[in-house]
């Protein structure tokens, strides 16, 4: 959430960060004449509180001289003071829960070193690791690779669950599973704590991290319990520390965890239709930091960094680009997106987005640190995929791929796979 102190002394702060986002700025009007109203109010109970006040002094007065009626006079009118000011903080109440309802659809205002874009098409390629692989052969895309194999199967996904599912057998499940292993012993190894998180949240929770109200039709909802399927971990890692006050010797926080992921897709109809790449359910390994302000960007290269060691481990060629501020998320101050190279695209394709969403969503969860002086802070929240595992296993399947469809196993995936080719 952005604060809302800062919009009463310096609203051309999110005048300008709205502009730079390509979005109108009337919810910034909005809120303003809400809290214009609400202070209007403030000043008159004021008033009226030290006009109680000095009645109460005067009642004490008046009985200590022994007249009663006079003194019962100002208790009355104290009360109707009382009513009055009862009513005016009932309006005072409803004024801030709207303006608290409309900061929920105010986006972060982007960092300054944000390059300034209208959508995906200027976003800032800052660089490449590895050279995509010449094939001797035509190869295949994976969800051809896959079903010749007898391991993906879209129809069976499908008949039980709808489109944007699938279901997978033998050596490619086994994949799937070892690539999840293998980047939680790389990020554990590296400082991260591992957190086996509920896959299901509160509204408080999702609400605190940024997805409601504004991507209510990107959930899944269990209706009866206001529950809700998580879209991805940070979730429930980024809510870890909801109206917690942390030490500041705590700081930074690393924390990872692998959970599937569920996503109605809405909007993207007609986007990535074949194979793996855009389903309802996926599994993801997930980072997250909680950072001090003075370094969380310096945090944001590290844990890009980190989501890259992966890819280069597998082998598999990548690039890093920046999110321009047309196309940074809405709980984003600053955003790097990598993209594998996949054969079956002829181009790169996202596979982690890494993000510092700086005090946006402690605000909104009451996430705060105490410094060594006492002073209390909001801390800063990071996040990016450690990666994606559904699209991890389209690069490995598609770079890896061989002449008689068979498909080799990264070096470093072969003491969880056992094997060196799925065949």
């Amino acid at each position: 959430m952005i604060d809302l102190k800062l919009l009463r002394k310096q609203p051309e702060i999110f005048y300008e960060s709205l502009k730079k986002r390509n979005q109108t700025t009337e919810i910034i009007d909005q809120i303003i004449a809400l809290d214009k109203e609400w202070r209007s109010y403030l000043n008159q109970v004021n008033n009226l509180k030290s006009k109680r006040n000095e009645l109460s002094k005067n009642v004490a007065r008046l009985k200590a001289e022994g007249k009663s009626e006079q003194a019962d006079e100002l208790i009355t009118q104290s009360k109707a003071i009382g009513d009055e000011i009862a009513n005016l903080e009932a309006k005072q109440n409803e004024l801030e829960a709207q303006m608290l309802s409309l900061a929920l659809y105010v986006p972060n205002t982007p960092h300054e070193s944000v390059p300034i874009g209208k959508d995906e098409t200027e976003n800032v390629e800052i660089r490449r690791w590895g050279e995509p692989r010449k094939f001797d052969f035509e190869p295949k895309p994976h969800w051809d690779l896959g079903t010749d194999l007898g391991m993906l199967d879209f129809d069976k996904g499908s008949k039980l669950s709808g489109s944007r599912f699938t279901v997978m057998f033998g050596q490619i499940a086994k994949l799937e599973r070892s690539i999840a292993q293998f980047m939680l012993d790389v990020h554990t190894a590296n400082g991260y704590t591992e957190v086996n998180v509920p896959h299901l949240v509160k509204r408080e929770t999702i609400t605190a991290t940024g997805q409601l109200p504004k991507f209510s039709e990107e959930l899944y909802t269990c209706e009866r319990d206001d529950l809700f399927l998580i879209p991805t971990a940070e979730v429930s890692l980024a809510a870890l520390h909801i109206g917690d006050v942390l030490d500041e010797d705590m700081l930074p926080l690393k924390y990872t965890a692998f959970t599937p992921c569920y996503r109605r897709e809405a909007g993207s109809y007609g986007k990535d239709v074949r194979g793996l790449i855009r389903q309802h359910q996926f599994e993801k390994v997930e980072l997250v930091w909680y950072a001090k302000p003075d370094n969380s960007f310096e945090a944001l290269e590290q844990l890009t960094h980190d989501a890259e060691k992966i890819l280069q481990l597998l082998g598999l060629p990548y690039r890093v680009i920046t999110l321009c501020t047309g196309d940074i998320g809405f709980a984003a101050a600053k955003t790097y997106d990598i993209e594998v190279w996949l054969p079956s695209y002829n181009g790169y394709k996202e596979i982690s987005s890494c993000s510092n969403d700086t005090d946006f969503q402690a605000r909104r969860g009451n996430i705060r640190y105490r410094t060594k002086d006492g002073k209390m802070n909001y801390v800063h929240t990071l996040n990016g995929s450690g990666l994606a595992i559904g699209r991890t296993l389209v690069a490995i399947m598609e770079n890896y791929q061989n002449p008689d469809g068979s498909i080799t196993v990264p070096e470093v995936l072969r003491p969880y796979m056992k094997t060196e080719v799925i065949k």
